[in-house]
């Protein structure tokens, strides 16, 4: 398979492959899927929280699988170290020299498998790597091969045996995620698919490692209008004056809302982005990154609620497509 350019294979091509390739193992659910693609198209981090069973560990091997890519999984315990996901330095008698010895970090997607019952100092072991695309160690920095994505899933923080993901970890998550239960049909059908060989062992690629970062480099070129990107400026101030949020988001969170809009763009095979496509993204990229005031977390408040109101109250931008000139100059 040749390497993906915006002229040769258009948007939608590209997406319907990966798409109908991950949907041979999970049913049903091409929404969550298009969400998370979008967040690996705009170069982000994707969290899945959502109950034990629901597929999210699927959904990340599905879609490692379909693009290509290197995975590697790590079950994340409450004795897991750092070093056992960034790697160590190990001294070598022969030479007398230390030589690095990478660790499972070290690949396309990684799989950070319920994340949040390790402890905070091993959570943040991904914080460098998931923001610069590097990792230190005895002073010396090693970088990262892009494309580099972490998928990391968690169970519900009320459930057992769970460290809270602190804010600076959260931060590093473009999108949080859940996949949901199936519906009833959708369950008959999963039972029958899945009745001998999962087909997640047999799960091909249809897109390469250059694909996915030739398409990413067509989503940075989606044009923004200035009322869009003031929209999207205005829905992360507006979170930070809610009176259920302490702390709302921050340029991170803009930054954010913008890239995974421009992708879901580009996925449908457009060259700019819709207040709509702000409205799709806004929910799981800045939910995840509000602290609720105590009053809100007594009352079982969530982000989404919070992220609902905001959308309500800021005033929708008039869409305009725009010409090819500013097409050019954006």
């Amino acid at each position: 398979m040749t390497a993906m350019t915006a002229s040769q294979s258009p948007a939608p091509a590209f997406v319907g492959r990966v798409l109908d390739n991950v949907a041979r193992v999970l049913v049903g659910k091409n929404d969550v899927t298009a969400l998370a693609l979008a967040g690996i198209l705009a170069g982000g981090h994707i969290l899945l929280e959502d109950a034990p069973g629901t597929g999210k560990t699927m959904l990340a091997r599905a879609l490692a699988a379909s693009l290509g890519l290197p995975f590697s999984r790590v079950q994340f315990t409450p004795d897991l170290l750092p070093s056992d996901i960034t790697g160590v330095s190990v001294y070598r008698p022969a030479t007398g020299t230390f030589e690095f010895v990478p660790g499972p970090i070290f690949t396309g997607i990684l799989l950070a498998d319920e994340i949040n019952r390790a402890t905070p100092k091993t959570q943040s072991a991904l914080l460098e790597a998931m923001g610069e695309g590097q990792v230190t160690e005895s002073g010396v920095t090693h970088r990262l091969t892009a494309p580099f994505v972490v998928i990391a899933t968690q169970n519900p923080v009320e459930h057992e045996g769970t460290y809270r993901l602190p804010e600076a970890q959260l931060d590093r998550f473009l999108l949080r995620l859940s996949v949901g239960y199936p519906t009833l049909e959708e369950e008959v059908r999963m039972l029958g698919r899945l009745q001998s060989l999962h087909p997640i062992h047999a799960l091909e690629g249809v897109a390469t490692p250059a694909d996915l970062l030739a398409a990413q480099s067509a989503v940075r070129g989606v044009f923004v209008a200035e009322d869009l990107r003031r929209y999207i400026s205005g829905l992360a101030a507006r979170t930070r004056l809610h009176p259920m949020v302490a702390l709302g988001g921050g340029p991170r969170a803009s930054l954010g809302l913008q890239g995974v809009a421009q992708a879901l763009a580009w996925m449908e095979g457009r060259t700019f982005v819709t207040p709509d496509d702000v409205q799709r993204a806004a929910p799981g990229v800045l939910a995840h990154r509000l602290s609720l005031r105590v009053e809100a977390r007594l009352q079982g408040t969530p982000g989404e609620a919070v992220v609902a109101d905001v959308l309500r109250a800021e005033p929708v931008p008039v869409e305009v497509q725009p010409v090819p000139d500013a097409l050019a100059h954006s």
